[in-house]
């Protein structure tokens, strides 16, 4: 890329807090028209950088340039009214209230004392029209019933009512399916031909292959890597974490850690599944891929109990099995961590520790399970927590302070203390650093030794690849493809795309 003035410049920005230097002489810029991707694991410095940028903090040494003049923003209402619009990961939006009345919070048109309602609603219909034809909501639309893209939008519309230059994304993609990160690509691809600056914060590599012009890893409050292009995916794993893609993924199961089968399905259906006919082994981790809506996240639900088979016959070690709850899965030793985290599987006002040992509390009974809640079973949950490398101050803080990473650690720990066989892993990365990803896939192969079966259910074709013994492949709610470990991606998307109509296709090692 030619030498092009940089529409904003942070240089030399230090940034301590007590006990902790967060930032240590970090140097960032970005151009007008362009993606610049900032990548780092958690704790890094990521979005401390960009809280310098938009006046949330103040930097203990180091200048920002904003077109070429020095700016120091206090707050972040001055950041904003300087054109640098941040959206983060965690929406700032009220759903009971109009999209109009979400973009103009706080700077609401008057007409003398009274609000302007019609303006501020021409004024969001004009915003709109920059998404083209890409929004099915208007100005009046309430928030609350707009799906997570929709929402993206709007976050995006504010940035641009406000006639932002530089545009910050936090991992805006954790929560969304794959149209939905498509539609946001293309709004970032419309963005940037209008001469805005886009600073993308993400954990997925693909996504900086898709966007990005540039690549700033930063690691430990220090730049780590700088590319102007976007280098090979080893590259950027090798300067975040330290190591290699090839170290990145644990071995494979060996054949003689193959144990029996532990489920069985067969021929089973409900009203989004067809003729499912599955073995799960212990000792193996048996990876999932499809496109959206294949029915990947119906066949955990389905053998979780929470939307059960209604047809076919279920076994585990050899015995019927008939689920029509969760919790009967989980007295049988079918577990599930799944996919949103923080809707579907924590208590975020709770503790690490009362997270972790909800489970233990719920199968207690008078008659004497192992994990009643004596001093002793208490133990047994943090030596979990511990073994699993928990990070957090104290296991009595609110579980919501931790990263996403160590918000999963404890819900595996919930589960493991129920001694499962089976494990069902939904979007098991989603929203974590690189090098905690990489401990929970290790984390995943030892359970796997351990003698559990391991379902794991993952949009990120790479991570099914990478972590997986076998691959199945679905297409609408049947089972189409069985792969070995070593299989293209080619292969697998050729078997995702075909019509659920033709031939199971049985791939060879």
């Amino acid at each position: 890329m030619s030498k092009v003035k940089p529409l904003f410049e942070m240089r030399g920005i230090t940034k301590a807090f007590p006990g902790i230097l967060a930032l240590d002489d970090v140097s960032f810029d970005c151009r007008a028209g362009e993606v610049h991707a900032l990548v780092g694991e958690n704790g890094a410095g990521k979005s401390t950088l960009m809280k310098v940028l938009s006046g949330v903090y103040q930097a203990d040494a180091g200048e920002i340039f904003l077109q070429g003049e020095k700016v120091a923003f206090l707050h972040p209402l001055e950041s904003l009214k300087q054109g640098v619009s941040v959206i983060y990961q965690e929406f700032s939006l009220l759903p009971d209230r109009s999209v109009a009345e979400n973009i103009f919070l706080g700077r609401e048109p008057m007409r003398g004392l009274f609000l302007d309602k019609q303006s501020m609603r021409e004024m969001t219909q004009t915003v709109l029209k920059m998404f083209g034809d890409k929004h099915n909501f208007s100005a009046e639309t309430l928030v609350g019933t707009l799906d997570v893209a929709q929402q993206q939008m709007v976050e995006i519309a504010k940035a641009l009512s406000l006639e932002a230059q530089v545009i910050v994304m936090d991992e805006p993609t954790a929560a969304l399916n794959d149209s939905e990160c498509e539609l946001l690509f293309n709004l970032i691809d419309d963005l940037r031909k209008q001469g805005r600056s886009i600073v993308y914060i993400t954990h997925r590599i693909r996504e900086i292959k898709r966007l990005a012009d540039r690549v700033t890893v930063i690691k430990d409050g220090k730049i780590a890597a700088r590319f102007d292009h976007v280098p090979e995916t080893d590259q950027i794993v090798e300067a975040m974490v330290g190591r290699t893609l090839g170290q990145f993924y644990p071995e494979l199961a060996a054949p003689d850690e193959i144990g029996e089968t532990v489920l069985r399905i067969e021929d089973c259906s409900n009203a989004r599944l067809h003729n499912i006919s599955l073995d799960l082994k212990a000792g193996v981790i048996t990876g999932f891929a499809g496109v959206q809506g294949a029915g990947r996240a119906a066949l955990a639900m389905a053998v979780f109990g929470a939307d059960p088979f209604v047809s076919g016959a279920v076994t585990l070690e050899g015995k019927p099995l008939n689920l029509t709850s969760p919790r009967q899965a989980a007295q049988a030793g079918i577990v599930m961590l799944p996919g949103d985290r923080k809707a579907q599987g924590l208590s975020l006002m709770q503790s690490v520790f009362d997270n972790a040992f909800i489970s233990a509390r719920a199968f207690s009974t008078p008659l004497g399970n192992p994990f009643r809640t004596n001093h002793a079973d208490r133990n047994d949950i943090q030596k979990l927590l511990d073994q699993l490398d928990t990070r957090a101050a104290s296991y009595d803080v609110e579980i919501k302070s931790l990263s996403g990473g160590n918000q999963q650690k404890a819900i595996v720990a919930r589960w493991l203390a129920l001694k499962p066989k089976v494990l069902i892993f939904v979007e098991p990365t989603r929203g974590i650093d690189v090098n905690t990803k990489s401990a929970i896939y290790r984390q995943m192969r030892k359970l796997a030794q351990q003698g559990a079966a391991i379902m794991m259910i993952s949009s990120d074709l790479p991570e099914v690849l990478g972590v997986s013994d076998r691959i199945m492949v679905m297409s609408d709610g049947r089972i189409v493809a069985e792969f070995p470990n070593g299989v293209s991606e080619a292969d697998v998307m050729r078997a995702a795309t075909h019509s659920a109509d033709e031939q199971i296709v049985q791939g060879v090692a």
